[in-house]
């Protein structure tokens, strides 16, 4: 086996969050930051294992064992454990994987901070796949679970249109690069949200959604076309409203923003991670005196 390298870009999700759970059209669009991954082949049958941040300090590492197509390790912790899930699915979806293999190094490394939320575990299941020739949609299904937008925007460099029709998911591209890009700005919370925590709340919370599909897959497509800031600015106001509803929470810009001039949208599970900001001025001071201090230009993260 010669070394190889894979990549995958990092995710955000502009509009349909949660909703895309059932079928509603989401906004997705990939990030400049994602992960690799690179495999060297050493000898005996071993994996070592290496981590790394957006730093290049290493914060992961670990040793396992090689038996018979099976992923052993003497340690315990949730990482371990959640890797040795991940390469054990990857070898039930693919059983000649693990064939030919004495020994291996792999190395991740990150391109962004770890609680970002821009895709730490899609990344991964997307490179995994790509090495052991998987559907990622599978893998994901049997390890972390979720819509699965995430994996369309690691194997994108442009904006997509995601949906999941009678369980299969359709991907289509489009150009999101409006002339008010200037105008958006991500902020992160300055904490990590639990995706699988917000799909359950999701689950054991939302109203009737059926008109409000119908309603988030207009605004999804609204929001590609539109042409000013001012007409991007109700669509977030629209969705927030929708989804506020529909899972019973209360929207980001209530929450903390009250006195923000412009739109704030949350991404993704609501409660932390990045949200999106459509502002006419530069939001930076307002969101810096809040705390807040990673405030990011729609150019500085999303990749196109």
């Amino acid at each position: 086996m010669k070394s190889k390298t894979f990549y995958s870009n990092g995710k955000l999700l502009i509009s349909g969050e949660y909703v895309v759970l059932d079928g509603a059209k989401s906004l997705a669009l990939p990030t400049k930051q994602g992960q690799s991954l690179k495999i060297e082949p050493i000898n005996g049958n071993r994996l070592l294992w290496e981590s790394f941040d957006h730093k290049g300090d290493l914060w992961f590492s670990d040793v396992f064992e090689i038996k018979n197509g099976s992923i052993e390790s003497r340690n315990s912790n949730e990482i371990t454990q959640r890797l040795i899930q991940i390469l054990q699915a990857t070898i039930t979806l693919n059983p000649a994987f693990m064939d030919n293999i004495k020994g291996f190094k792999v190395t991740t490394l990150l391109d962004f901070p770890t609680n970002w939320g821009l895709g730490t575990s899609s990344t991964l299941i997307n490179n995994i796949a790509q090495w052991a020739e998987v559907s990622p949609y599978k893998l994901l299904s049997q390890t972390f679970g979720g819509s699965g937008y995430d994996i369309a925007c690691a194997q994108h460099s442009t904006g997509i249109m995601y949906q999941i029709k009678n369980e299969i998911p359709t991907v289509t591209k489009v150009e999101f690069n409006p002339n008010f890009k200037n105008n958006l700005f991500f902020i992160h919370l300055n904490k990590k949200q639990n995706s699988r925590a917000g799909i359950k709340h999701y689950h054991e919370n939302k109203k009737d959604i059926t008109a409000a599909l119908a309603e988030i897959n207009d605004i999804s497509m609204a929001m590609v076309e539109a042409k000013t800031l001012d007409e991007f600015e109700h669509l977030i106001h629209q969705h927030e409203g929708l989804i506020a509803k529909i899972t019973n929470q209360t929207p980001v810009k209530s929450l903390f923003f009250k006195d923000f001039n412009g739109a704030i949208k949350s991404l993704g599970a609501w409660g932390g991670d990045f949200v999106l900001a459509a502002s006419k001025e530069d939001p930076t001071p307002y969101f810096n005196s809040k705390g807040y201090h990673t405030v990011l230009p729609f150019n500085d993260i999303i990749l196109n």
